[in-house]
């Protein structure tokens, strides 16, 4: 005989029914009006009742107008996955006043909550799931998986997050590990930290691509202002007169490719027998720019 069976309600009766709930639950729950883990949680909510948590991997939610449009024309595909404000708040008390008083607290799908709120969606399909809420590592870890492919998550906030995980689990190649990716992917995204506050505002406005950016981030930083210069100097050579012999010249590099950089035109002489001394004469004989790119080639070939 079924438990329903020997209350003498409905199976369906039985399942629609909180379970225990301890106490403290039960004492948070009347205080915030957060759900409490024993009752079924509902498949959509009100707008209202969802926030962001205060752990969401981009400081400043950006390129949210596309999924916005894409949420009026097709609607919501996919739902959030949020903890309740009582769970969450269990496993962060520290962080309840950027809560405010939404029930549920977005883990999974921050950026959609913002552009369904740009889209003027009055509710929004949720699957809760209070495990979601364990600890700041794990929701950054969740949120760097369920993001890793994206081509617009930004960089410094990758960064940021990354580096708080190196922090948890102790090395770069751990990181690597529990994201499925190479020590060299972590260690390459983790050189913008290294940049001068100026240069990482620069990264964040779009007015220093990622790439060189990583590249420059693993020189001193009084040699990155430089190295910014020659790469700017590089993308935007100053105009030439040309000669006829040039002019031919020019013709079969345009034909080939672009022309070699400067460190591939000249012979590098390198006479040292311990690494410091090669790194001093690489750096005596290359420019910031040209030693940056070297730099980076040596850290992402495989060993």
């Amino acid at each position: 005989m079924s438990k329903a069976d020997r209350l003498g309600v409905s199976a369906s009766f039985a399942r629609a029914q909180p379970v225990g709930v301890s106490p403290r639950r039960a004492a948070i729950a009347e205080a915030t009006g957060a759900p409490t883990s024993g009752v079924v949680p509902p498949s959509e909510v009100p707008i209202e009742a969802l926030t962001h948590n205060p752990f969401n991997l981009r400081e400043e939610l950006t390129e949210i107008e596309e999924m916005a449009e894409s949420l009026k024309v097709r609607g919501q595909l996919q739902p959030l996955a949020v903890a309740t404000r009582m769970a969450f708040m269990e496993a962060h008390p520290g962080q309840i006043e950027g809560l405010g008083r939404a029930p549920y607290v977005v883990i999974d799908g921050n950026r959609r909550l913002a552009a369904a709120r740009l889209a003027g969606l009055k509710s929004m399909h949720i699957h809760v799931n209070d495990a979601l809420a364990t600890s700041a590592a794990d929701i950054l870890e969740s949120a760097l998986i369920a993001n890793i492919h994206r081509v617009d998550v930004a960089p410094m906030d990758q960064a940021r997050a990354l580096q708080e995980l190196v922090d948890v689990h102790g090395s770069q190649a751990a990181v690597a590990k529990r994201l499925g990716k190479t020590p060299a992917w972590v260690s390459q995204r983790l050189t913008l930290l290294n940049l001068t506050p100026a240069l990482q505002e620069q990264v964040e406005s779009g007015e220093l691509k990622v790439e060189p950016a990583r590249r420059i981030g693993r020189l001193p930083q009084e040699a990155q202002e430089a190295a910014v210069e020659e790469t700017v100097k590089a993308v935007n050579p100053p105009r030439q007169r040309t000669s006829p012999t040039t002019a031919g010249v020019n013709g079969v590099n345009a034909v080939n490719g672009p022309a070699a950089p400067a460190a591939a035109r000249r012979r590098i002489v390198i006479t040292g027998a311990t690494a410091p001394e090669i790194a001093d004469q690489l750096a005596s004989q290359l420019s910031p720019a040209d030693l940056a790119a070297v730099t980076e080639i040596l850290a992402t070939r495989p060993s």
